[in-house]
């Protein structure tokens, strides 16, 4: 692999931080070499995940509150904002929390640096929508099952939650570094989906809160 593959950075952060057994401290390293020029966010495509939109675009959040969970540099939370939800986002890196700010200056977006395993008591649960684009693949199986729990209480008593993650295809070979495409085992975990599907390489999932 050439020192000029844009991905060469991201994929030495994640191993590095794999190997020292904190599944975390890799965003905060690539958002901050991206800051400097030394690297690329792999995953910033400068919009909103399109199969989020085409799901959520009738939306009307007036008069609720949304979280997007592992916000990056905010484009999802700023679709869910101009739906009109009260839109809290956040992420573990620093840098990427304020490189949001400075992306959307005039952003009606409260974005938090927060860790998903420790989130503010006041969260939980406490949403109306949750929003989980890519998070989950992007943590090892070690710590996967909790951070899908963790995501599932975010969501208030009748509230919604939407999943999107890369489809892991039957008998293909593991993965040593991240995305780890998620099964379907895995989807069902955050609930009972009143919407799965395999759109392409990814699913799109949707679960309704438990009753009040």
């Amino acid at each position: 692999m050439s020192e000029d593959d844009p991905l060469t950075y991201f994929r030495r952060a994640a191993a590095d931080s794999l190997a020292a057994a904190d599944p975390t401290a890799w965003f905060e390293k690539v958002y901050a070499a991206a800051e400097s020029g030394a690297a690329v966010v792999p995953w910033d495509h400068h919009e909103a995940s399109p199969l989020f939109v085409q799901w959520a675009q009738e939306l009307d959040g007036t008069g609720k509150r949304a979280v997007v969970v592992g916000c990056g540099l905010g484009e999802n939370a700023e679709f869910v904002a101009a739906l009109g939800f009260a839109t809290t986002a956040f992420d573990i890196s620093a840098t990427a929390v304020a490189a949001a700010r400075r992306r959307f200056p005039q952003s009606l977006v409260t974005y938090v640096v927060a860790d998903l395993f420790e989130p503010p008591a006041s969260w939980l649960p406490g949403f109306d929508l949750v929003v989980e684009v890519a998070t989950a693949q992007a943590l090892p199986a070690t710590v996967r099952p909790r951070a899908i729990a963790q995501i599932a209480k975010l969501v208030k008593p009748g509230g919604v939650l939407y999943v999107e993650a890369r489809a892991a295809d039957p008998g293909a070979p593991p993965k040593e570094l991240p995305p780890w495409p998620l099964t379907r085992a895995e989807i069902e975990s955050f609930g009972t989906p009143t919407l799965l599907e395999r759109v392409g390489p990814h699913w799109r999932a949707v679960f309704s809160g438990q009753p009040a």
